[in-house]
């Protein structure tokens, strides 16, 4: 199947998607607003390609191969010719509206428009083309290269076929997919990550167990191989703070509403692993 792939936005997750689909052996053009983006998504997937290489699991070949398969742009109208375009911008709905709008009137009327929001319904983001039966959840996690799984979320108008496509070419880069039927704010994952995770801040917070207590509880408890809050450290506490902060909109449910110290980290700048300190020094 593999194809012409559109990737729009360079940062860890559409870098990460664009190596796992040139590895594939699809075309991929990674979009982003300048040189310097595009180029360190491009020295990301280099570095990433190579240790997998110095682990013996692809040859230099290979790097090469993948590496070759890549285009770097700034020009979303690259993206004319894509059988399918995933979008992995910035979590604010203004943002992918902007993209949408623009990839709406670029893409070939066959094209798959996929989003790797997490949290926001992929209905809301659809809204804003004509064509909102071709726009798709296609959720990824990070590292692309390292995990397996693909959320597949169904738009309210999402069509079977669009949705067969985008399994389909998700399979092919090497994902397992579980398909969301129903188009909830954070889906199923996003959802489950954010109820545990908001509990364990709020324990923190009230002082009834220490950060890594409580991983470790959950880790040796539940089987978990990484705690909740090391984990918001990983995905980034602001970025976990927006997700939840988007499904508390569009539900009004008490359990997503974001405890002060998360509001109060992110402000501080207290980011997780990216600033070196989140729950944990790094």
């Amino acid at each position: 199947m593999a194809g012409r792939l559109a990737v729009i936005g360079a940062g860890l997750m559409g870098s990460g998607i664009a190596q796992v689909a040139a590895q594939a052996g699809w075309q991929v053009t990674l979009r982003d607003l300048d040189d310097a983006a595009t180029q360190r998504g491009v020295d990301g997937i280099r570095k990433s390609l190579g240790r997998f290489a110095e682990k013996g699991k692809i040859s230099t070949d290979d790097v090469e191969a993948a590496l070759g398969r890549i285009t770097r742009t700034t020009d979303l109208e690259a993206a004319a010719d894509a059988d399918i375009v995933v979008e992995a911008v910035f979590e604010k709905l203004e943002i992918k509206h902007e993209v949408f709008r623009a990839l709406d009137k670029i893409c070939r009327t066959d094209a798959i428009l996929a989003t790797n929001t997490s949290a926001i319904p992929v209905t809301q983001i659809a809204a804003v083309t004509d064509r909102p039966e071709s726009v798709v959840g296609t959720h990824f996690f990070s590292p692309v290269p390292m995990m397996k799984l693909c959320e597949l979320v169904r738009g309210y108008k999402t069509s079977d076929a669009t949705l067969d496509g985008a399994k389909a070419f998700a399979e092919e880069i090497g994902k397992t997919v579980v398909v969301v039927n129903r188009d909830i704010a954070g889906f199923v994952t996003t959802r489950l990550i954010c109820a545990l995770a908001m509990e364990a801040v709020r324990l923190v917070e009230a002082g009834v167990i220490s950060a890594e207590d409580l991983d470790t509880a959950c880790k040796l408890g539940f089987g978990h191989a990484m705690g909740p809050l090391a984990t918001v450290d990983l995905t980034g506490v602001d970025v976990l703070l927006n997700a939840t902060r988007n499904i508390y909109t569009d539900t009004a449910d008490e359990k997503f509403f974001p405890p002060e110290l998360l509001q109060r980290m992110a402000t501080a700048g207290d980011l997780g692993r990216k600033s070196g300190q989140g729950f944990y020094s790094y």
